[in-house]
């Protein structure tokens, strides 16, 4: 297996599609997403372990960059798998 650098990370973004009982509300990459669960803010970035979690009140994609986009919620779920992360809000 090649051995990362640091290069290679600043390169890998993540694959996050936001969806509502309406449809798709965003499909895009990202470097980084950022949310609330019950433990409180939380990010993640390319690589992460995989992670599942009710998540509450915001989405932040790119957080503090030019392309930053918030999404305001009630509540939802996100999942991350390989570097895509599934959220699904309103439910």
């Amino acid at each position: 297996m090649k051995k990362m650098t640091k290069n290679d990370y600043e390169n890998t973004k993540l694959y996050v599609i936001v969806r509502s009982k309406d449809g798709v509300l965003f499909s895009d990459d990202v470097f980084s997403v950022t949310s609330k669960n019950e433990k409180g803010v939380f990010d993640i970035l390319p690589y992460h372990e995989n992670f599942i979690s009710l998540i509450s009140d915001f989405i932040i994609t790119d957080k503090n960059t030019s392309d930053e986009r918030r999404f305001n919620i009630e509540k939802g779920i996100l999942y991350m798998i390989e570097n895509k992360i599934n959220i699904y809000v309103g439910l």
